[in-house]
């Protein structure tokens, strides 16, 4: 989990996982969409691979990055565990201050 959450810490690779929302792309595709050299975006996608967050596929000569929906789901469950989904959550009342006198 540690993994999972510190590669959503980068704002590149959350707008990786963006990208990949919209179906797999070629490891070309996604560097272009960056102002950045190829090896630190290789470095990037690395990183998501290592956490589970996406699986590359040869296709020929090209490498496509597939999301892997159900990293995310785990994070997202996790998350919904630690804020109680929504629900209003039974804690003690806030210490009142006493007026200034």
């Amino acid at each position: 989990m540690n993994t999972l959450f510190k590669a959503l810490s980068h704002p590149v690779r959350r707008r990786i996982i963006a990208m990949l929302r919209a179906g797999p792309l070629a490891s070309g595709d996604i560097a272009a969409a960056f102002d950045m050299s190829w090896p630190t975006i290789t470095g990037h996608l690395n990183a998501l691979k290592e956490a589970g967050l996406v699986s590359p596929e040869r296709d020929g000569q090209t490498i496509r990055y597939r999301l892997e929906i159900s990293a995310v789901e785990e994070a997202m469950a996790f998350l919904m565990a630690v804020v109680g989904t929504g629900e209003a959550t039974k804690a003690a009342p806030l210490p009142q201050k006493e007026p200034r006198r």
